[in-house]
């Protein structure tokens, strides 16, 4: 599950049909409709907002609207519609860990689609349901553990 905090608009095709079904997924573990991703950590943040549901449904309607944008057709009574949702902290960290990510996804299946993400030092724009505060990469990310790491230096004797 990926529910980014990057705005939908940076979505290829796939990538915005597949946080719909995600974020769909999530309202139902959210409402207690489904008992599978319950401890998902992308969740963290929706259950730790002081309406959950609120949220969970206005990040949709977000979405819904980049994809009305585009001419798709996503079903709007899928979620309900709210109104003065707090918005949700996200840190400039995460920002530029979840872009680095998309950028790696779209390299592979829609390579145009780059040109539509900020370059280095440009201003990442969050899901409007987030608000940008400074900080490193959330805690509840889940790391690559394919990712390298540097290796232990020897000490010499």
């Amino acid at each position: 599950m990926r529910l980014w905090s990057l705005h939908p608009r940076y979505l290829d095709a796939r990538g915005l049909v597949a946080l719909w079904r995600e974020a769909l997924l999530a309202r139902a573990v959210l409402r207690g409709e489904t008992h599978g991703y319950r401890s998902h950590p992308q969740l963290q943040r929706f259950r730790e907002h002081a309406a959950p549901r609120r949220a969970i449904d206005a990040y949709l309607a977000s979405v819904h609207a980049e994809a009305l944008a585009r001419g798709y057709r996503f079903d709007a009574g899928k979620f309900s519609r709210t109104r003065d949702v707090a918005p949700i902290r996200v840190t400039r960290g995460q920002l530029v860990h979840e872009l680095r990510h998309l950028r790696a996804k779209l390299r592979r299946r829609d390579p145009a689609g780059l040109r539509r993400l900020p370059k280095a030092g440009d201003r990442i724009d969050p899901h409007p349901l987030f608000r940008t505060s400074a900080g490193p990469v959330a805690a509840w990310e889940r790391r690559d553990p394919r990712a390298r790491r540097r290796p232990p230096r020897s000490r010499a004797r």
